[in-house]
């Protein structure tokens, strides 16, 4: 990324990319090697991992009765659903069935 010494707006490569175009002034300068090491994308090999029979959903869990198929160990977690004034709904998905519940203060 360049800016201009002119105006201080972002400049972009200009055609060729032998230099650099500034939109805002229409101020040109020449790209040198240097500019090529923060400019240049590199190939990330990436692998694709499958964690969907993963049994940590990384939340914590608790004693909590399912109302589905009466396990008593539930994930849990928090969420603003009202304004923001009002209390937080806790939320828990039990651990065997994965069925989800609410539990709203009063």
């Amino acid at each position: 990324m360049k800016f201009c010494d002119e105006c201080g707006s972002m400049m972009k490569s200009g055609e060729g990319e032998d230099h650099w175009v500034c939109d805002s002034c229409g101020n040109e300068i020449g790209r040198d090697d240097s500019d090529d090491e923060w400019t240049t994308q590199s190939q990330v090999e990436s692998e694709i991992v499958d964690v969907s029979d993963a049994e940590d959903k990384g939340l914590p869990t608790t004693t909590a009765q399912c109302p589905e198929c009466d396990n008593d160990q539930a994930y849990w977690y928090m969420q603003q659903i009202r304004a923001a004034d009002e209390s937080e709904t806790r939320f828990f998905v039990c651990t065997e069935c994965e069925h989800k519940w609410r539990e709203d203060d009063h």
